[in-house]
């Protein structure tokens, strides 16, 4: 009964069906995704240096000592090994990531798609929470709460999750207007099927395509938003994360100049995993043509 209107094909000029493809570039994005999240997940297993070890090497002077053979990455001013602290950084950063769009989407497109489902109060009341959430400056909120909070991963990407929830439940109603009166849905409704089923079976596989999209850019957006609240003193307390680490490089501007590979090769990792997140989801995003939406 399902229908599959997203597509992933495009009609040239000549009237010619063409399938779209995601292209080379989407699956460089993938690979270093999964790269990083091979990364950190077994970190503790990977032949690593200690990331806190004091790695004195008197022959080479004081620390902090430039990438070389012995350290990659070089070394910071305590003499701890850069490549090891980096790798270890994308432990915490991306699991707040993954874990702070995780916990949007199950609230956030919950709701959405309920209120854009059932409409009537229901959506009356999911769009005024969905606006008064939009209404606090994100960076502001999420400063204010980690302040007046115990900093651990959970509590971290808890709060980051809550500043999802309104974007996410935002798309995820608007999706759903789109399709609830559409005639597969219609249909379904005539020949007795539950809102339950016609939720699950009808609405969802429609909905989850720009939904996937939208993943990917949030899980970013979620990313950048852990490394700016590291930098801020303001992240996981008990943990190694990049943002942490590019702070560590540029306290001073000296240590930037002297040292500047303390804060460069945690912000080139972060570079790249926060450009493959938004390249590979606005690949998604057009491969199934899914059109903007204006929330």
């Amino acid at each position: 009964m399902s229908t599959q209107p997203i597509s992933s094909a495009e009609i040239n000029s000549d009237g010619t069906i063409v399938k779209k493809k995601l292209g080379i570039g989407f699956w460089l994005c993938v690979t270093w995704l999964g790269l990083m999240a091979l990364i950190a997940l077994f970190t503790p297993l990977l032949p690593l240096k200690s990331p806190t070890q004091n790695f004195l090497d008197p022959a080479n002077g004081r620390p902090p000592y430039s990438p070389s053979w012995k350290h990659w990455f070089g070394s910071d001013k305590d003499a701890r090994d850069v490549f090891a602290r980096t790798l270890h950084g994308a432990r915490i950063s991306l699991t707040v990531g993954f874990a702070a769009i995780t916990a949007g989407f199950l609230v956030g497109g919950t709701v959405g798609v309920i209120s854009g489902y059932y409409k009537g109060w229901i959506d009356r009341i999911s769009s005024f929470v969905f606006i008064v959430l939009l209404s606090f400056p994100s960076l502001v909120l999420a400063i204010l709460l980690t302040s007046l909070i115990e900093r651990s991963l959970l509590t971290i990407s808890l709060v980051l999750g809550l500043l999802s929830i309104a974007p996410v439940g935002r798309l995820a109603r608007a999706a759903t207007l789109q399709f609830a009166d559409r005639e597969f849905v219609l249909a379904a409704r005539q020949i007795g099927a539950t809102n339950r089923r016609i939720i699950i079976k009808e609405i969802l596989p429609n909905v989850a395509i720009p939904m996937s999209s939208l993943a990917l850019l949030g899980m970013a957006v979620a990313v950048v938003a852990e490394g700016g609240l590291s930098f801020l003193g303001l992240s996981v307390e008990k943990g190694i994360t990049w943002g942490g680490l590019i702070q560590l490089g540029s306290e001073s501007s000296k240590t930037l100049e002297e040292a500047p590979w303390i804060a460069f090769f945690p912000i080139l990792m972060l570079f790249l995993t926060v450009l493959s997140l938004n390249f590979a989801g606005d690949r998604v995003r057009n491969y199934f043509d899914v059109k903007e939406t204006t929330l």
